[in-house]
């Protein structure tokens, strides 16, 4: 464990995170091993190194586990955690204070059911800690995949995986496949949605928005459900809903579509033999832009027991 010394602008030691606080802190017994060298510390910023890593002094290596751990442990203590690394570092502009995120005063839906104000207001702030990084490393320390971290696609569809055996991260492709005329018709008639947009030429060419007809915003996300489902009975046992879903960018004849499936978080339920797993879904057009994005929400079943 070495000593701390604090001269207001160097501090040397070592911090053991295998140290009871600190499992306390995440609230996991897995942290033995690893040991966070500080390098120094000035005007509130703490550098760090790993003891497991030895570099030269200019140099800080971290795994993101080795971070997971830290932001666990130390989180508690302060209110915005800054992590740089070489994909961050390059938009970082070394100012800000973002805070973490609070719950709207009020009560009733405005305040999400809580009402809040006086000592629990700050109390419920206190509670929360804002961690700035890149994608990559803000998935590893959260457990939820963040736009623009790394997608891993293997040969096996994620639908074909057991809750333990998914990662966040887990990706399926699918399509193109391409929308027409006869398609939006077909759509039309069966649903009996024949809003203007879709079915009149004239009306839609005078729509700011779209200039000519357009497909429906649920077509286009029953097609991209139809080209990432692996249809045959699996671990996945049911969708039961959609989140925050916005059409992006008008569909239009001739459009080629894509989906790409994500696994973004996985919440295993102690007391039944099933979890809820959340997919980023991001449909795009042949020229690569987002038309739909949305959360699917799916319950998959865990391993049998041997």
């Amino acid at each position: 464990m070495g000593d701390i010394h604090d001269d207001k602008k160097h501090i040397s030691g070592t911090i053991d995170l295998s140290s009871a606080v600190w499992q306390r802190a995440a609230g996991s017994a897995e942290l033995a091993g690893p040991h966070l060298e500080i390098a120094f510390v000035q005007d509130g910023y703490v550098a760090m190194r790993s003891s497991e890593h030895p570099v030269d002094d200019q140099t800080l290596i971290f795994t993101p586990s080795e971070w997971e751990a830290f932001v666990l442990g130390a989180g508690a203590y302060h209110g915005r955690m800054v992590i740089l690394d070489r994909t961050s570092a390059k938009e970082s502009t070394g100012h800000g204070s973002p805070l973490p995120v609070l719950v709207h005063g009020g009560p009733g839906r405005a305040g999400g059911g809580e009402e809040m104000g006086g000592i629990r207001g700050v109390a419920h702030h206190m509670a929360r800690t804002a961690v700035q990084g890149s994608p990559d490393m803000l998935t590893a320390i959260t457990g939820r995949w963040v736009p623009g971290s790394v997608r891993t696609t293997t040969d096996v569809h994620p639908f074909r995986k057991h809750l333990e055996e998914l990662r966040v991260g887990d990706t399926v492709v699918g399509g193109p496949r391409t929308v027409t005329e006869q398609d939006v018709e077909q759509f039309a008639e069966f649903t009996g949605d024949t809003f203007y947009a879709h079915m009149d030429s004239e009306a839609a060419a005078q729509n700011p928005f779209f200039g000519e007809r357009v497909a429906h915003g649920y077509l286009v996300v029953s097609f991209a459900a139809g080209l990432f489902v692996d249809p045959a009975p699996g671990p996945v046992l049911a969708n039961f809903g959609v989140d925050s879903l916005r059409f992006l960018t008008p569909v239009k004849f001739g459009d080629a579509l894509t989906i790409t499936l994500t696994a973004k978080q996985i919440t295993p339920r102690d007391t039944a033999d099933y979890g809820e797993v959340r997919w980023d879904a991001d449909v795009t057009n042949s020229r690569g832009d987002s038309v739909a994005r949305y959360d699917v929400l799916t319950l998959v079943a865990k391993q049998a027991a041997s």
